[in-house]
């Protein structure tokens, strides 16, 4: 006799076909060949910027002063270790981040997610009823994907140099007609991923004034989350300092999510919300108690212990060298690949670049250059062999990283995002030189080597990370 399988939800029955990257993160973990293959496409950060010696020091010192860092090794309360909140708050205040001044701040909460920025992302999806959920083009396709399975609808905008276009905003929202109803919330990452675009802050004070108009004809409160995984990786010097949506909100709809992850490791597994008290803060701590009952509390208290007294060295050496990266990579690819690009994005903060390639190089998972890079053309002149090991070049396809049903639907398939944050240099430019052999392939120039090594200007053996 033969069972029906075990009966799914909507969600369940979603999420038993594989993500983007949920793929991509199973394939890095299982047939990455070390020293052999490239990763430019998962966003790991550089090992290098990890600071394991602090965090030895961290753990020492938490474990030594249990007066201070009380039960480090259980468990903690839902909202966040008192330390870590308090770190948070100081760190804001000193560096008057955002702007920001003690007043403001004392009249929000910050609260600790159960396992980085992503679990308060997805408590978001939890809490709110399904519904339409406006966010940028090209879109942070992680938790777009999340939210397309929970039941919500992404309307993307949009961006240009300046972040997502306020025009198209607000024309896509009249479009919408009735329908505006069903707006639930908007979502902004504020040095956007794929595109690493900076929001500007003319851009961040119409996105606020826009949603505060909504909030009062719809006769309710629509927040607006501004995701700010990169803004401590603003390394432009150029680049304006970021304000804070706090500073134009009249109504307590703005929430900010932040995470330690990029500065300090991504195991620590630290994000934090900060946002008005309200029922709905209250319900995001209840659901970090419902998903595991808080963050492990011996990272908070690392993360705190570093947060207090090395926290500007740390992002000093973390923003020096991944700027040293980015002025490097773009030269490479300039040389490289710039002939064939419409479009070269990021570079300003964070680490990655986002490319447009002219029409007929097609990027897509099975196109020419795809196979090309991932060594799966069939042609083992090409793809190698177990002797001849040739490396693959991952990345990530800008089919993934644009809508679906929006506008730049049809360019996604001839761009990608590059990450300059987890290899060293050299690996960087000779993926980018398989790059130009792969462009070459496309173009017919499949007998053409591109040499590598010749495009590898002097960086000395003094970088940061």
């Amino acid at each position: 006799m033969r069972l029906d399988e075990i009966p799914l939800s909507g969600y369940g029955y979603a999420s038993s076909t594989p993500s983007p990257v949920n793929r991509m993160m199973a394939d890095f973990a299982l047939k990455f060949r070390d020293g052999i293959d490239i990763n430019l496409g998962v966003g790991y950060v550089n090992e290098r910027a990890i600071p394991k010696g602090l965090i030895e020091e961290a753990q020492r010192e938490v474990l030594a002063h249990p007066e201070k860092y009380r039960a480090a090794l259980n468990y903690g309360g839902s909202k966040g270790s008192v330390n870590l909140i308090e770190s948070i708050r100081r760190y804001h205040l000193d560096n008057r981040i955002g702007g920001m001044d003690e007043e403001i701040l004392e009249s929000k909460e910050i609260i600790i997610g159960p396992n980085g920025a992503t679990s308060l992302l997805d408590g978001v999806s939890h809490l709110l009823n399904p519904g339409i959920v406006i966010t940028t083009d090209p879109i942070y396709y992680i938790y777009c994907n999340l939210l397309e399975r929970s039941g919500f609808h992404v309307l993307a905008v949009p961006e240009d140099e300046y972040g997502i276009r306020t025009d198209l905003l607000q024309k896509s929202i009249g479009e919408l007609g009735e329908a505006r109803q069903e707006i639930r919330f908007v979502y902004i990452v504020t040095v956007n991923n794929p595109t690493s675009t900076i929001l500007s802050n003319g851009r961040r004070r119409e996105l606020v004034r826009i949603v505060t108009e909504l909030s009062r004809d719809l006769n309710r409160k629509i927040p607006i989350i501004f995701d700010k995984a990169y803004e401590d990786l603003i390394h432009d010097h150029l680049a304006e300092a970021p304000e804070s949506g706090f500073l134009y909100d009249d109504l307590g709809i703005v929430y900010e999510v932040g995470t330690l992850s990029k500065i300090l490791a991504p195991a620590l597994r630290i994000g934090y919300m900060t946002g008005a008290r309200c029922a709905f803060m209250r319900a995001m701590v209840q659901r970090t108690n419902d998903v595991g009952f808080s963050a492990p509390l011996i990272t908070q208290e690392i993360a705190s212990y570093i947060m207090d007294h090395h926290i500007n060295d740390q992002l000093t050496k973390v923003r020096v060298g991944y700027r040293e990266r980015a002025v490097a990579v773009r030269r490479w690819i300039d040389d490289a690949v710039g002939d064939f690009i419409v479009d070269i994005r990021g570079g300003r903060a964070g680490f990655y670049y986002y490319l447009t390639f002219e029409e007929g190089i097609m990027t897509d998972e099975g196109s020419p250059l795809h196979r090309f890079l991932s060594r799966t053309t069939g042609d083992p002149n090409i793809d190698g062999s177990p002797i001849e090991k040739k490396p693959r070049v991952l990345y990530l396809p800008g089919e993934f990283c644009v809508h679906p049903a929006g506008s730049l639907a049809e360019v996604g398939r001839r761009q990608m995002r590059l990450s300059y944050g987890f290899e060293e240099p050299g690996k960087i430019e000779d993926a980018i030189g398989y790059l130009r052999e792969g462009v070459d392939y496309v173009k017919g120039d499949s007998d053409i080597t591109y040499p590598c090594q010749h495009y590898r200007p002097a960086m000395g053996t003094n970088h940061n990370i």
